[in-house]
Formats: structure tokens, C-alpha cells, sequence
């Protein structure tokens, strides 16, 4: 007969050994008195501005990925989807008009940076985007406190990436050290850590190369960033093979669920090996400017 002693020991040793199992993700102990980032933690994504594709899109910037002429009639089909698949996991999406002075300015992730309910503008890191922000000032200012970044300091919004208990923040040729340290006072403010990414001249953004589709876990294109630049913060990294490099850049949800550039087989198998959900979007068109899923949003809540 076992006594209760005995069985006091016997659910006493189960306990333990479920209890370190079980990976309990940093930020469920660091949150307390902290604001909901847009993206971090739960990434539920609630809601997200983006921007119409301009009318004169052929004249958009292209250095990295493009290999002919930006197509404006494409690219709204191929933006019209996005919209699509943001809503259909759950965002709300408001869609400003858009600015035919600005050929990049469907990019309206470069314009603003999110952090506990103040929209941080920059100076832009290219001299033609210079003067995009207005527009999204403009629509911001309804609901967010609206800092402006001082004269000297620049910095694209691409360069920033929520990572379940800080933030990202690439130095590459949009974003400068000042922008970079601008950026940092406002994020440690709110109690977030930062970690500071040199971002090499192979990729135009951080986010271009790597993205974080869900707690712990960085994608990663193999050849542009290192392993020891994301294996201190990072408890998992999935490399993408280089020749698939621009499907590095995803948009993660809750439960595993991610949105992903279509016509990349390899890194849909190794997404799928992984355990993601996949909803794919047609980004050809949207590639040919250098553009990728982060860059057409801002994720507001």
C-alpha cells in the first residue's frame, strides 16, 4: 500500500520535471509595467498603416534586388494582396492615399518607428525620400505623441526589428549612429534593452536579411549578417540560403502563423520543416523596387 507520503514525493517529482520542460519565453517575466510593442511578444498585429503604390512607382529606387523597371500597375495587384493577408490574420488595416512626388512612399515602414504609444519620425536615410513623413505625421498625430528626430541623425524604419524584449536596430547606410541613439533613448525609456547590428553593404536593411516570426526565433539569409551577431540574443536561428535571401524578410504572428514572399520553394519547405503556418504573397513586383513585406507597414497596435 502507498502511503501518502509516498505520493506527496511521487506529484512533488512530476511537477519538477514538467516545470523544466517547459521554455518559459524571457518577456512573461520582464513585461510588467511595460507597453504592448507592435509586434513583439504576443504578435497579434491589431492594426497597421500602410500606403498606396504612388503613381509614379517606375521611378522608385532600385540598387539590391531589382532586376527591370518598377511596375505600378503590378505592384498594386501584388499590394492590394498584402492588404489581403493582413486582414486575414486579424489586422486592421487603414490605407492612406498615395503620394505621386514620393515614388518610394508605398514604403511606410521607413517613415516611422513605434515605441509606447509615440511615433518616432526620422530623417530619412536617402535624400529623394526626404519629406515622406508629413503625410504620415499628418495621420499619426490622431493617435500617438509625434517625436521628430533632431537635424544630423538619421534612420530608416527598415533598420528596426521587435525582438520579444527589445529591439533591433541595424546601422547601415539609411541609419547612422545619432538616428540609431536617438531612437535608443526613447526604447530604454520604456524599459527595453537594444542591440546595436552592423548591417553589411550586401543588404540595403536589417530587415531586408533577417526577420523574428515568433518568440526566440530570428530567420536569417545565409552570407550578409553573422552568427555571433544574432546567437547572443537569439535562442533559435533559421537560416535561409542565400540565393533566397529576400524570403528572409517575413511578418510573424501568434500560433506559428506567418506571412511569407511567394516563389521561394526552399525556404517554404524550411519554414513548413519548422512548424509555420504559410500564407504567401506575390512580391515580384514590389521586389523590383527593393521592397519587402515589412516595408509596405507600420504596425500601430
Amino acid at each position: 500500500m502507498v502511503d501518502n507520503f509516498e505520493i506527496t514525493e511521487l506529484w512533488k517529482s512530476l511537477f519538477l520535471n514538467i516545470t523544466f520542460c517547459i521554455r518559459i519565453p524571457k518577456h512573461y517575466v520582464q513585461t510588467v509595467g511595460r507597453s504592448t510593442v507592435p509586434g513583439a511578444y504576443d504578435r497579434s498585429r491589431k492594426s497597421a498603416v500602410v500606403r498606396s503604390i504612388s503613381s509614379n512607382y517606375s521611378k522608385a529606387l532600385s540598387s539590391y534586388f531589382g532586376t527591370k523597371t518598377p511596375n505600378q500597375e503590378e505592384a498594386i495587384g501584388s499590394h492590394n494582396a498584402y492588404v489581403t493577408a493582413l486582414r486575414a490574420h486579424g489586422t486592421e488595416v487603414t490605407v492612406l492615399p498615395e503620394l505621386p512626388n514620393f515614388p518610394d512612399s508605398c514604403f511606410v515602414e521607413d517613415t516611422a518607428v513605434m515605441v509606447d504609444g509615440k511615433a518616432i519620425i526620422p530623417n530619412m536615410g536617402h535624400p529623394t525620400r526626404e519629406g515622406e513623413q508629413q503625410a504620415v505625421m499628418d495621420h499619426m498625430s490622431n493617435f500617438a505623441e509625434i517625436i521628430r528626430m533632431p537635424k544630423g541623425a538619421k534612420l530608416d524604419g527598415g533598420d528596426i526589428i521587435f525582438f520579444d524584449d527589445r529591439y533591433l536596430v541595424g546601422l547601415s547606410t539609411r541609419t547612422n549612429k545619432e538616428g540609431a541613439e536617438f531612437l535608443s533613448t526613447f526604447i530604454k525609456e520604456d524599459g527595453y534593452d537594444v542591440e546595436l547590428i552592423s548591417v553589411p553593404d550586401t543588404t540595403l536593411h536589417l530587415t531586408t536579411v533577417c526577420s523574428s516570426p515568433r518568440e526566440g526565433t530570428v530567420i536569417a539569409a545565409e552570407g550578409h549578417l553573422k552568427e555571433s551577431q544574432i546567437s547572443r540574443f537569439a535562442e533559435e536561428i533559421i537560416w535561409i540560403p542565400n540565393n533566397e535571401s529576400y524570403a528572409s524578410n517575413t511578418i510573424g504572428y501568434s500560433n506559428d502563423r506567418l506571412i511569407v514572399a511567394g516563389g521561394f520553394p526552399k525556404t517554404k519547405n524550411i519554414l513548413q520543416n519548422e512548424g509555420f503556418r504559410l500564407m504567401s504573397v506575390d512580391m515580384e513586383p514590389i521586389m523590383q523596387a527593393d521592397g519587402s513585406l515589412t516595408c509596405l507597414s507600420v504596425f500601430t497596435s
